[in-house]
């Protein structure tokens, strides 16, 4: 049984960083965190308003916004796909949560991998195949699934940069970085093809309304 669930997520984030697949959890609220503070996946206790909790807390924000979008209608493709990478979410949340460092540790952390980022760039290219190029920037918005992979674009997009914020303090892995941009992108593309594969998409028009 977890005393805290500062305890948990500690647990849980080592769990996951030895790649098992056994959690429990018994208990939401211990009031452990309620002086502002809570636990790294190393243990070591720092403020919630820290970075690195910053950054894996708006990567959970855009796995359940990710969780919002699978709600709609939308092509196989799509949906099989934004599945995968809510799972990779995790598996980021589990590296940031997880310091880099010098010294040995008595696990193997989970990091991101470069063949993660290499399905994103599969999957980007694949829909890009049903695109024509685009002249102009396109207005977020069309169909509600469309309007969804937009918002959730943008999400990323500022998760990307709380990350890049963490990396100006701290060393990460990088190829977290490169997965949140990719995915970003992926999410761009997506929104397209879920506007008439593009064809509903609304350019913008510079000046228009002056």
């Amino acid at each position: 049984m977890f005393k805290s669930v500062d305890q948990a997520v500690t647990i849980l984030c080592n769990i996951l960083s030895r790649i098992q697949s056994v959690v429990y959890l018994n208990r939401i609220y211990t009031k452990s965190g309620d002086q502002g503070e809570t636990s790294l996946g190393n243990g070591d206790r720092v403020l919630k308003t820290a970075s690195r909790i910053t950054a894996y807390g708006e990567v959970d924000e855009l796995n359940s916004l990710l969780g919002v979008v699978l709600t709609n209608e939308l092509l196989l493709e799509i949906r099989e796909t934004l599945t995968v990478i809510q799972n990779d979410l995790f598996d980021v949340g589990a590296d940031l949560c997880i310091p880099e460092s010098e010294e040995p540790l008595e696990y193997e952390p989970l990091r991101v991998t470069a063949s993660q980022v290499e399905r994103l760039e599969a999957a980007i290219d694949k829909a890009n195949e049903r695109l024509e190029p685009l002249e102009s920037f396109i207005l977020p918005g069309g169909t509600p699934a469309a309007a969804y992979l937009h918002l959730a674009r943008a999400v990323c997009r500022r998760i990307e940069i709380s990350v890049l914020k963490l990396h100006a303090e701290e060393s990460i892995n990088p190829q977290v970085i490169i997965y949140l941009n990719r995915l970003s992108d992926l999410l761009f593309v997506y929104g397209r093809l879920a506007n008439n594969d593009g064809r509903d998409d609304v350019l913008w028009v510079p000046g228009k309304n002056r």
